[in-house]
C-alpha cells in the first residue's frame, strides 16, 4: 500500500502525478491520493475579493487563517476544483478513482482549534485566535479506506475533517496524509511537492538531504523552512504511526511517485 500526498502549491506537476499513479495501479499496486489546496484557494479568494491570511504558530509553524468565510471558499477550492479535477484525471487514464474529503462517511475525524497561539506579524508578540476553523486529526475511518481499496477503488482525499460538533474543518494535508497511512498500514508514505526534498540550504536543491533517520528528525524540522517544515513534521508522525519509511519526493519530474519509492528525495526511516 502506497499513500501519496500531492502538494497544493504552484508547480505541481499533476499530469505526471497522475500518469504514475495510474501506472502504479494497472500494475497491481494500492494507491491512495491525499491532496492539498492552497494555490487553488488562494487564487479562488482573489477572485472573490477575499484576503488570504496567514498564521505563525510561536513554535514557527504557518497555516491559513480560516474564518467562516475563508472555510467557504477553501471547501469549494478544495472539493470543487482540485479533488474533483483529479479524479477526472485518473478516471480519464482508466483508474476507477473515487473522490472524497475527510467529511465524508466521518473520513477523518478531527478536533478543532478553539483557542490558537499565533505571532502577531506587527509587534511580534503572541495573541489568542479564537475564530478559526482549523483542526487537529484524531481519527480515521479506516473501514471505509479498506472497503474501497479492496473493491479496487483509488480514493482521492480532499483536507477536510469533520469535528466533534459535526462542524467542517480545514486540516493539514501533509499531517492527514501521515493519518491516514499510518491507520492504513501503508508501506511507504511519499508527500510530493514542487522542490526535491528537504534541503539544507534552500532554495539550493543541490543542498538536497538524502536521509533523515527518525532519531535525527528533530534536527531536520529545526532545519526546515516554511511549509516544509510541516511535511517533515507530518513524516514523523506517519513513522511514529507505523508507516516503514516516509519520502518527501519531486512532483515535477516524469514519474514522480516511482522515483520517490525508488529513494529519490529525502528518505526518512524508522
Amino acid at each position: 500500500m502506497i499513500v501519496v500526498k500531492v502538494g497544493g502549491g504552484a508547480g505541481v506537476d499533476l499530469d505526471s502525478v497522475c500518469t504514475d499513479v495510474a501506472r502504479l495501479v494497472q500494475e497491481g499496486q494500492q494507491v491512495i491520493v491525499v491532496h492539498g489546496t492552497s494555490a487553488a484557494a488562494d487564487a479562488l479568494a482573489e477572485k472573490m475579493g477575499i484576503p488570504t491570511r496567514t498564521l505563525q504558530s510561536p513554535s514557527g509553524y504557518v497555516s491559513r487563517y480560516t474564518d467562516a468565510e475563508t472555510l467557504e471558499v477553501y471547501t469549494m477550492a478544495a472539493v470543487g476544483q482540485v479533488n474533483t479535477n483529479i479524479v477526472t484525471r485518473l478516471q480519464a487514464l482508466g483508474v476507477n478513482s473515487v473522490g472524497l474529503s475527510g467529511l465524508d462517511g466521518r473520513l477523518m475525524g478531527a478536533r478543532r482549534k478553539d483557542a490558537v497561539r499565533a505571532i502577531d506579524p506587527s509587534t511580534g508578540r503572541q495573541r489568542i485566535v479564537r475564530d478559526d476553523f482549523t483542526g487537529k486529526i484524531e481519527q480515521i475511518n479506516v473501514e471505509l479506506l479498506q472497503l474501497l481499496v479492496t473493491a479496487g477503488y483509488t480514493p482521492v482525499i480532499a483536507p477536510l475533517a469533520i469535528g466533534i460538533e459535526c462542524e467542517r474543518l480545514n486540516v493539514d494535508g501533509d499531517r492527514a496524509a501521515a493519518m491516514v497511512a499510518g491507520a492504513i498500514k501503508a508501506d511507504t508514505l511519499v508527500i510530493l511537492s514542487n522542490v526535491p526534498g528537504l534541503l539544507s540550504n534552500f532554495p539550493d536543491e543541490a543542498s538536497l538531504v538524502r536521509t533523515v533517520k527518525h532519531a535525527d528528525i528533530e534536527q531536520a524540522i529545526d532545519m526546515a523552512g516554511g511549509r516544509m517544515k510541516k511535511k517533515v513534521l507530518a513524516a514523523q508522525e506517519a513513522i511514529e504511526g507505523g508507516v516503514t519509511r516516509v519520502v518527501l519526493g519531486d512532483s515535477r519530474r516524469p514519474s514522480p511517485i516511482s522515483a520517490a519509492v525508488a529513494g529519490e528525495g529525502t528518505v526518512v526511516t524508522q
